[in-house]
């Protein structure tokens, strides 16, 4: 058998239920794992070693008793499989730190959605994931630990605010992870990493977490190695289809579909941007692959409201001006954090309510416009995975205090972010289902240079159309 962190999710799936691998075994080798390798990486906050064999002895407890009375039910879906949860959700007994030091950070009492369902499922969780403060940028980067890195380039970020758990999926330090996704937070990590990140249609799946969500942005997905392992966890999340799990669906040919190809962004208008000749080129290849593949691509010219920067700014910052931080801890938030948090506490309900109006306009404006198309097919980033320490202006690249000297240009920080993914955040408000799919290397070979991907967006519903069409591409 391959070594274990080379087995597919689904894989070690399998190996799990058979009893070919004991979820001791599992557990203890991605442990192993992080050990040799997070000091490099940044990719865990915590590691609950401990806790996570506990749990795993009593998996294979479970195993030892129910293989040998299948009436008791069988095992749960996901029956050993190791996992981490980002360092935004709560895990019963586990500090949750939302990368932040300005907050007193204490264990958790009781698990959230995401873990709840996940833990039911069968999983071990061997920890927390880096994540940016309150999960607000596109780059894992805090005060409290050392940043999440890229393990293709250990120079570059490895995305956010789901970067931790990209870069153990990426660097074989998990088999998979969830993650959430408000503005991009799960597809920006897949992409800059080179997995499968996928954003499910709101209200689809357990909600995921994060400091104030008034337009209803965040939703959990999963980073994963292959489509089918991302259906894998899609499955254990939410019940799939009524004629087929998502795993099974990613296994049949989808329909030929018409897909339309668009570079317009609702950023441009504030922020011009050209996008780096790589995101070009990724959006060349996966054009060309769908349309090897039976597909009809066109132009979408896609036209967006100038307002949409300042409302989606608004509605995105807005949970931290209420986020409970004491007044003497407030010098320990970041530049950006700060920045954003003060704005919204000047900010008035009604400011706020405009924004949210306006929000849902754009949903029905943007959702009208893509109708005419099965998919909607973008690069994934404007840019190759930036350097560590590029967005916030940190010495040295090093990107946690006091070790590093932060900028304080929180407005520069963001206007970064937005040039970097300029196709993101649009999906999250308007609740639609998205996919990166990692489709194109700088090096000119799959693992080599640098990843880059495509996104696609789908209408409601479809996160079986999008991970059959990943499958169909190859992933």
């Amino acid at each position: 058998m391959a070594e274990i962190h080379e087995l597919s999710a689904v894989q070690l799936r399998d190996a799990l239920r058979s009893g070919e691998l004991s979820a001791r075994q599992a557990t203890d080798h991605f442990l192993d794992r992080i050990e040799a390798q997070n000091a490099r990486l940044g990719a865990f906050i915590t590691v609950t070693a401990d806790q996570a064999r506990k749990d795993a002895a009593a998996a294979d407890q479970v195993h030892a008793l129910r293989s040998h009375d299948p009436s008791d039910g069988g095992l749960p879906p996901l029956h050993g499989m190791p996992l981490a949860f980002k360092d935004l959700t709560d895990v019963a007994g586990v500090i949750t730190t939302h990368g932040s030091a300005a907050l007193e950070h204490k264990p958790a009492l009781t698990d959230g959605a995401l873990p709840a369902v996940l833990k039911t499922a069968g999983v071990v969780s061997l920890g927390k994931t880096q994540v940016p403060e309150f999960g607000l940028t596109a780059y894992s980067e805090n005060r409290i630990a050392p940043p999440s890195r890229n393990p293709y380039a250990l120079s570059r970020s490895s995305g956010g605010s789901s970067g931790g758990s990209a870069a153990a999926v990426a660097a074989g330090l998990l088999p998979f992870a969830p993650g959430s996704d408000g503005g991009g937070s799960v597809r920006i990590p897949a992409a800059a990493c080179g997995l499968i990140g996928l954003k499910p249609g709101r209200g689809l799946v357990p909600a995921g977490e994060s400091s104030g969500d008034p337009a209803q942005l965040v939703v959990a997905g999963p980073l994963a190695r292959s489509a089918a392992d991302a259906a894998l966890m899609l499955d254990a999340l939410v019940p799939g289809p009524a004629d087929a799990s998502y795993l099974e669906l990613t296994a049949r040919e989808p329909d030929r579909l018409r897909i339309g190809v668009s570079l317009d962004s609702p950023w441009q208008t504030i922020f011009p941007f050209t996008p780096d000749r790589e995101a070009l080129d990724a959006l060349a290849d996966g054009v060309a692959r769908l349309e090897a593949s039976g597909h009809e691509t066109s132009e979408a010219a896609i036209r967006y409201d100038n307002r949409y920067p300042d409302a989606f700014t608004t509605a995105w910052t807005a949970g931290v001006g209420s986020a409970r931080i004491a007044p003497q801890r407030e010098a320990l938030l970041t530049p950006l954090t700060r920045t954003f948090r003060r704005r919204a506490q000047q900010r008035s309900t009604s400011k706020l309510n405009e924004s949210l109006g306006f929000l849902r306009q754009f949903q029905r404006d943007t959702i009208a416009q893509y109708a005419p198309w099965d998919l909607i097919v973008t690069p994934a980033l404007a840019q190759t995975p930036r350097p560590v320490g590029w967005f916030t202006g940190a010495a040295h690249g090093v990107g946690y205090w006091p070790a590093a000297e932060w900028a304080g240009d929180a407005d520069g920080d963001y206007r970064k972010q937005c040039e970097y993914a300029p196709w993101s955040s649009m999906v999250n408000v308007c609740g639609l289902p998205a996919i990166t799919i990692p489709v194109h290397w700088t090096g000119g070979a799959p693992g080599s240079g640098l990843p880059m991907g495509i996104q696609l967006i789908g209408p409601m519903g479809s996160e079986g159309l999008l991970l059959q069409v990943a499958a169909q591409l190859g992933f």
